[in-house]
């Protein structure tokens, strides 16, 4: 079974990719950090870290595919994964130089000369073939179905993954990939140093954040399409939130959607005291002074104060093994000096 959910953005934009803790609601109780202005992501160089001398694999391996199929894989001498976030656990695992294409969400640098085989969920059947590939990597949101039927019905095996939603779907996608690789071992290992990260992160929580939560909204934002939406429940980064101590602004003003459009009356419901973006989106719309001409944004206390936070495409709703950088990302905007 296929579900639709373009906007979570998979790869890069599934990305991405809901919990939230109840908090306080207004500006003036959101902390010194509130107040501080517009914050920048500190960006390092996109790169995944692979694991070091990764334990050896055994195949073949037999899975279920979340599709429905039972899927036998006996070679990944050539894998090709189709999105962005199973694009950089593949390589995080060790097994990058058996990669032989990407999702155009798969910037990381070990990734980006390889041929570009789907673009956010549009599948070129065509040329996943002509790569000869011995096994693909799928999410349930990849499409057109069509063209996955083309790849498996040429006898490729392919495997359908749920895609991650929040922190708690980070350790079993990486098993899950690990097991359909035959590297059962390695995604041991790599969930291991993920989870020790991110509980690293969420243990360093500065002390401002655990009494008073700022509210935060995540936008979605294309500004060459007109398209600028506030994200619901179903967003997907709402478990970011929770563990970086805020509020999720959108489902704590009651929008049950991933996603709606931005307007002045429900951003002033959600009454955020920070904004998060993606940094494309954000360029999408000629930076801050760009975001504060949306309809409603400027009068929000994020708009009032230029509280804005934003984090990589690539990574943000991935929930794979850098998450624990993007927590550490938000946590250091939110907070500043106090992180």
């Amino acid at each position: 079974m296929r579900t639709s959910r373009s906007l979570r953005i998979a790869g890069a934009w599934t990305a991405v990719l809901a919990l939230t803790l109840a908090g306080c609601g207004a500006s003036g109780d959101a902390g010194p950090s509130a107040r501080a202005g517009t914050r920048t992501a500190a960006h390092a160089p996109d790169r995944v870290e692979p694991l070091k001398d990764p334990p050896p694999g055994r195949l073949p391996a037999t899975v279920a595919s979340a599709d429905g199929h039972r899927v036998k894989v006996e070679d990944t001498s050539r894998i090709v994964p189709l999105t962005g976030s199973l694009n950089e656990i593949v390589f995080t695992l060790g097994l990058g130089e058996h990669v032989v294409a990407r999702d155009i969400t798969a910037t990381f640098a070990q990734a980006k000369k390889l041929p570009v085989v789907t673009r956010a969920h549009d599948v070129s059947a065509e040329s996943v073939l002509s790569l000869k590939p011995t096994v693909v990597l799928a999410d349930t949101t990849t499409g057109p179905a069509e063209a996955i039927d083309q790849i498996r019905d040429a006898g490729i095996p392919l495997v359908v993954f749920d895609p991650a939603k929040s922190l708690d779907d980070v350790s079993p996608r990486i098993e899950a990939v690990a097991e359909a690789l035959g590297v059962r071992a390695a995604g041991t290992e790599l969930t291991a140093r993920t989870e020790r990260r991110l509980d690293a992160v969420r243990a360093d929580l500065p002390a401002g954040a655990r009494k008073k939560k700022p509210r935060v909204a995540f936008l979605y934002l294309r500004g060459s399409a007109s398209v600028y939406l506030l994200g619901g429940r179903d967003s997907g980064a709402g478990s970011l939130l929770e563990a970086a101590g805020a509020v999720d602004a959108g489902k704590a003003s009651g929008l049950r959607k991933d996603f709606t459009a931005i307007t002045s009356e429900a951003l002033a419901k959600a009454a955020p005291d920070a904004i998060l973006v993606m940094t494309k989106g954000l360029e999408s719309v000629d930076g801050v002074d760009g975001l504060l001409k949306v309809p409603g944004v400027a009068e929000t206390p994020a708009g009032l104060d230029r509280r804005i936070v934003s984090v990589d495409d690539g990574v943000l709703l991935n929930y794979g093994p850098r998450t624990d950088q993007v927590l550490k990302s938000l946590v250091t905007q939110l907070y500043g000096d106090a992180a």
